[in-house]
């Protein structure tokens, strides 16, 4: 491939994982028309700029594979001005509401989020539900996996790339409305972070652990 049009398949790659989150090398490949091997090139080529990384994702059958995400710098190739305004939303409320008040306003979001994801995952077994959600996740922006955990009983939910980190570390808070959110929506589950981006961690992670019934 010549080197005038590197940018543009670079720049298609960008737009394809702003639209679906994540993708392995196959995909985008084949999207583009060109050998996997090219399409290598292309994302450490990506990757060297900042512009994306990959985590390996170990779900279904098979050897693992490196799904590839945007990174914060990639993400802001694309300006929209949305986390500006939500910064600034949320500047304002904690400014006008009691500290009580704001947390209320933020739990009673998370809850409805949670019940919006309830209705769409309806009441299938707990694995599909959990992969359903981290399919649902990954259309919201996040790069979310979904594994069974080591034990053989819980389940690990895995997010390297969270769509509301810039606002998270103006509102910590926020995150703990996250956790308040994946526990809503398997309530039938016990659900613990395991792993905080905020304090240094490479993921966000969830541990979720059906709960026992007699």
């Amino acid at each position: 491939m010549s080197a005038s049009a590197q940018p543009s398949t670079r720049d298609a790659v960008l737009s394809l994982l702003l639209e679906r989150g994540e993708m392995d090398a196959g995909d985008l490949a084949e999207t583009q028309q060109i050998s996997v091997q090219a399409m290598r090139r292309h994302l450490r080529a990506l990757a060297d700029e900042g512009l994306v990384a990959s985590i390996t994702c170990t779900s279904g059958p098979g050897r693992p594979s490196n799904r590839w995400f945007l990174t914060e710098g990639g993400r802001e190739r694309f300006p929209d001005g949305s986390g500006g305004f939500a910064l600034g939303l949320l500047d304002s409320l904690r400014s006008s509401l009691s500290e009580e008040a704001f947390q209320q306003l933020l739990q009673r979001q998370a809850e409805g989020k949670a019940q919006q994801y309830r209705l769409q995952l309806g009441d299938a077994p707990l694995e599909d539900r959990l992969h359903q959600l981290a399919g649902l996740r990954r259309e919201e922006g996040y790069v979310t996996v979904c594994s069974l955990d080591e034990d053989g009983h819980s389940w690990n939910l895995q997010e390297a790339h969270c769509s509301v980190q810039r606002i998270a570390e103006e509102f910590p808070t926020i995150c703990d409305q996250e956790l308040l959110l994946i526990r809503r929506t398997v309530p039938d589950c016990r659900v613990e972070r395991v792993h905080w981006r905020l304090e240094g961690g490479h993921t966000c992670g969830f541990r979720i652990t059906p709960i026992e019934t007699a």
